[in-house]
């Protein structure tokens, strides 16, 4: 469909209403991250057995009930002129008590959201580095980055501006600790 241009349109505006137009094939996934459109193809087997992992320890063993999706678009600053990033992380949780996916718009605000969740795939160092950006920019107090290359778990927490004031790196094998509102340890042992 075409359109008129319109003299007050900037350039993040025409990104914006370009991104949000796409018809990304079957079980792909499109996001805008910092001004760049990112389209990544389904995960592998072992990438699902990461965030099953996870998901599985979370429902057990967290202090406060959680509520996952595998899916949710989350809108995020973008700390520039470009648009508001459009993020798909691999996991989100969010406190049950709050319901945050009930109603909730194909891209939601990330107020309320507990953690982030990311497994490393074809697009590593937008997890490492340009998620991680943006995650901290939502004020998402905690970012968990699966790093398959490295053999490790990454905690992010504590977010200031662009990043994250805090983090804790073990190497597969070792066991992490979630704080509040999950306060357990978040066993790795299956990652190896």
């Amino acid at each position: 469909m075409a359109h008129e241009p319109h003299e007050s349109l900037t350039q993040a505006d025409v990104l914006l209403e370009g991104f949000l137009a796409l018809d990304t094939p079957e079980g792909f996934r499109a996001e805008l991250i910092e001004g760049e459109i990112v389209v990544t193809p389904p995960p592998d087997g072992d990438h699902e057995d990461y965030i099953s992992l996870i998901v599985k320890q979370v429902i057990r063993r967290s202090q406060a009930d959680m509520d996952f999706s595998g899916n949710k678009g989350l809108k995020l600053n973008s700390g520039g002129a470009c648009p508001k990033s459009h993020v798909i992380p691999d996991g989100t949780f969010a406190p049950t008590e709050r319901r945050l996916f009930r109603g909730a718009e194909p891209w939601m605000p990330c107020e309320g959201v507990a953690l982030v969740v990311e497994v490393t795939s074809t697009k590593a160092q937008a997890d490492r580095e340009a998620k991680r950006r943006c995650y901290a920019r939502g004020a998402i107090p905690l970012y968990l980055l699966v790093d398959r290359e490295a053999s490790s778990v990454t905690l992010f927490r504590d977010p200031e501006g662009n990043d994250y004031r805090e983090l804790c790196t073990l190497p597969f094998g070792k066991s992490l600790t979630l704080p509040a509102p999950f306060d357990f340890e978040l066993e790795t042992s299956a990652f190896v």
